[in-house]
C-alpha cells in the first residue's frame, strides 16, 4: 500500500496537464464526456436494441415458471398429485417425499442469502474494507474446512471439489497478492462513490427483493424435483437445468442493477459530483426505465456469457504470470490467453457503462469499451487490477456460507438429500449476495470507463485518488514496456545465436 499512498507527492507531476499532452485521445475525450452527463437527457428515445435475446429469454422464463410449478404442484401434500411418475415407471424407486419437506430448507437459504446482502449493503460505507480482506483471507480456509466436513457425511465428490477449489483459489491469491492494495484502493473510491448514491443502494435492495420472490417460485419447483420418485440421476438432471434457468435469471437482475448504477455515476462524474446542481431530474428512474426497456435485451444477451468469460480469464492470468521460463507450457497457455482476450473483446462488464450511457447494443458496447482502454492505455491497468476477484470471492463466500446452513439442517433430516439441496442453496446465495456486490461493482466499471474517456472527470471528483491511479498507469505501461524489450531482445539474440551455428 506504501507505493500507493505516497502517490500524492510523488505523482503530483501527473496532472491534467501532462495527460492532456501525453495522450491525444483526452482532448477528444473531452468535449464527448463533458456532454456525457447530458446523454441520456439529450436522447428523445433509444431503439430497441438485442430483441431477440429478449424474447428468448422472456420465453425461458414462462416455461420454466410452469415447469416449476407443475414439479412443485405435483408432490405438494399428495404423492404424485399430477401423476408424474407414469411416464418415469423406468426410473421409480418408490420414495416417499413431500415438497413441503424440502421447502423450508430453500426457504432457510433465501432467508441467509437476503440476510447477508443486506447486511452487506447496510455496513458498505464504514466496514466494506474489512469485509472484502476478511472474503479474501477466510475463502480459502472455509473451502478446506467444508472439504473436511463433506469426507466426514461421506460426500467425497464434494469434498474433492472443495479441496481442489480451496486449492485453486490458494494458488490464485498467491500470484495476484502484490495487486490487492492497489485493488483494495480501487474499491476503497468506488464505496465511497457509491455510498454518496443512497438512492442506488435502495434499487439494490428492490432488485434483491424481487429475486427473493422469484426464487420462492424456483425453490417450490426445486423442492418438488428432490422429492420427486426417481432416481437420483433424473433428480440432478432437473436440478442442472434449473440451476443454469436460476444463474441466468440472477444475471439478468444483477446485470439490470450494473446499468442503472453504471448510468448514475457516470452522470455524476461527468457533471462534477453529487451535489452539482446541473444533473438532471429524475435520473434514476430514467436510467432504470432504459435498463428494464430498451436496454434489456443487451443485458440478457451479456449476462449469458460474461460471467464465464470473465472468471477464465482470472484464471488464466494467475497461471500466465506464474510461469517462469517453460517456453512450452507458456506458449499453450498464452493460446488460450489470445483466445479469451478475442472473446473479452465482445463480453465484457464494461459494456454495461456504455449500455446505461448510450444505449448500444452488448457487442457494440463491449467493442468500443474495449478499443477505448486499448487505445488510451487504460487496459494496462484494469489487467493489475483484481477488484472484480475480490467481489467474486465475497460473492462465494456468501453462497457458501447459505449453503452450509442449508446443508447442515438437511443432513440433520434427510441425509441422503444434503449435496442435492446444499448445492442449490449455495447457488441461490451467491446470487443474492451478489446483487448487493454488483453495486460497487458497476462504480469501478464507471470509474475505468470516465478516467479513459477523460481522466480530468475522475481528478475533479477526487484528485488524491486521480494522482494515485495516474501514478499505477505509469508504473504499469513503463512495466509492459521493460517486458517487451525483453522480449525483442531475448528473440535477436536467439536469431543471432542461430545464424551462428548454421553451416555455410
Amino acid at each position: 500500500m506504501n507505493n500507493v499512498s505516497h502517490s500524492s507527492s510523488s505523482s503530483s507531476s501527473v496532472n491534467s496537464s501532462s495527460i492532456s499532452a501525453s495522450d491525444p485521445n483526452v482532448g477528444r475525450s473531452r468535449s464527448r464526456s463533458g456532454d456525457g452527463s447530458q446523454t441520456m437527457s439529450a436522447e428523445p428515445s433509444r431503439r430497441w436494441r438485442d430483441v431477440f435475446w429478449l424474447g428468448i429469454f422472456m420465453i425461458h422464463l414462462i416455461l420454466v415458471g410452469g415447469a416449476l410449478a407443475v414439479l412443485g404442484l405435483n408432490r405438494f401434500k399428495k404423492s404424485d398429485r399430477l401423476n408424474l411418475d407414469q411416464y418415469t415407471k423406468k426410473y421409480l424407486e418408490n420414495q416417499k417425499g413431500l415438497t413441503e419437506d424440502y421447502w423450508p430448507l430453500y426457504a432457510l437459504a433465501g432467508g441467509v442469502g437476503t440476510v447477508l446482502g443486506w447486511t452487506w449493503l447496510l455496513f458498505l460505507g464504514s466496514q466494506a474494507s474489512h469485509m472484502m480482506k476478511i472474503a479474501v483471507h477466510i475463502l480459502t480456509t472455509y473451502l478446506a474446512v467444508l472439504s473436511v466436513l463433506c469426507f466426514w457425511m461421506e460426500q467425497f465428490f464434494w469434498g474433492v471439489a472443495f479441496a481442489i477449489g480451496a486449492g485453486l483459489l490458494f494458488l490464485y491469491v498467491l500470484a495476484v497478492i502484490d495487486r490487492l492494495p492497489f485493488t483494495m484502493l480501487v474499491l476503497q473510491a468506488a464505496v465511497k462513490m457509491v455510498w454518496s448514491l443512497p438512492e442506488v443502494m435502495r434499487v439494490a435492495y428492490a432488485f434483491m427483493l424481487i429475486m427473493l420472490l422469484w426464487m420462492g417460485v424456483w425453490s417450490f419447483g426445486a423442492a418438488g424435483v428432490v422429492a420427486l420418485g426417481i432416481g437420483d440421476g433424473g433428480r440432478w438432471w432437473l436440478l442442472v437445468v434449473l440451476s443454469v434457468s436460476l444463474f441466468w435469471t440472477g444475471a439478468v437482475l444483477c446485470n439490470t442493477v450494473h446499468v442503472i448504477v453504471s448510468g448514475m455515476v457516470f452522470l455524476v462524474l461527468s457533471h462534477g459530483g453529487r451535489e452539482a446542481s446541473s444533473i438532471p431530474p429524475k435520473s434514476l428512474m430514467k436510467s432504470l426505465r432504459y435498463a428494464v426497456t430498451t436496454s434489456f435485451g443487451s443485458i440478457c444477451y451479456g449476462s449469458l456469457f460474461t460471467a464465464a468469460i470473465r472468471s477464465l480469464r482470472w484464471k488464466i492470468r494467475g497461471v500466465r504470470s506464474k510461469i517462469g521460463n517453460n517456453e512450452c507450457l507458456l506458449c499453450c497457455v498464452d493460446f488460450l490467453f489470445h483466445l479469451v482476450e478475442t472473446l473479452v473483446r465482445f463480453f465484457n462488464k464494461y459494456a454495461y457503462v456504455q449500455i446505461a450511457v448510450s444505449g448500444k447494443s452488448f457487442n457494440h458496447s463491449a467493442r468500443d469499451a474495449w478499443e477505448l482502454f486499448q487505445s488510451t492505455g487504460v487496459e494496462a491497468l484494469i489487467a493489475y487490477d483484481c477488484s472484480g476477484a475480490v467481489l467474486l470471492m465475497g460473492t462465494l463466500l456468501g453462497g457458501l456460507i447459505t449453503g452450509t446452513c442449508s446443508g447442515i439442517w438437511t443432513w440433520v433430516k434427510y441425509r441422503d438429500r444434503v449435496a442435492m439441496v446444499g448445492s442449490t442453496a449455495m447457488l441461490m446465495g451467491m446470487i443474492l449476495v451478489g446483487i448487493a456486490m454488483v453495486v460497487v461493482e458497476s462504480a469501478v466499471t464507471s470509474i475505468y470507463i470516465c478516467y479513459a474517456e477523460d481522466p480530468l472527470l475522475i481528478h475533479r471528483w477526487d484528485p488524491e485518488f486521480f494522482n494515485q491511479m495516474s501514478e499505477m498507469l505509469h508504473q504499469r505501461l513503463q512495466h509492459r514496456s521493460a517486458r517487451a524489450r525483453e522480449v525483442l531482445t531475448h528473440n535477436r539474440v536467439d536469431n543471432h545465436h542461430t545464424l551462428e551455428t548454421l553451416p555455410f
